[in-house]
């Protein structure tokens, strides 16, 4: 699994022109899922995503994680993630993972995450999105698992 975070001050979902989630500071989370990924993938992602010390302390050092702040987390399902971009101009997205498989992965990630008691929205699996985002820094990381 692959996960684009960005700390936030706000950020949100809307779909068709309708607000469809939104959180305040904290995490918001692209995740792609490749053929390859299981279950165990998904519980170190979500593990290391709310553990993650990207939150500054009193002295301006990230020691705190979205959990020691109270932050929110909103992930949004991002297949494009997957996507490999070495040869030609048109990226290839054979390494994502089928559709049912993916959208089982996506949940249990979303679950996994939601075990950490932090308010957790979400994007709308398949859709087409406009995400909005003040990213907080701006403070991005690529992880996967």
């Amino acid at each position: 699994m692959k996960a684009l975070i960005q700390r936030v001050k706000e950020a949100s979902v809307t779909i068709d022109g309708k607000l469809y989630s939104k959180i305040g500071k904290g995490i918001l989370v692209f995740v792609g899922v490749e053929k390859e990924d299981q279950n165990i993938n998904a519980e170190k992602l979500a593990e290391k995503i709310v553990n993650l010390r990207i939150f500054e302390d009193e002295n301006e050092k990230m020691n705190y994680s979205v959990i020691d702040v109270g932050g929110e987390i909103l992930v949004v399902s991002q297949f494009t993630l997957c996507g490999d971009c070495k040869k030609g101009t048109r990226p290839s997205f054979d390494k994502s993972a089928p559709l049912d498989k993916a959208i089982e992965l996506y949940d249990y990630f979303v679950d996994r995450v939601r075990l950490s008691g932090l308010k957790t929205a979400t994007g709308k699996f398949r859709s087409m999105m406009d995400v909005a985002l003040i990213n907080d820094g701006p403070v991005t990381f690529w992880i996967e698992k």
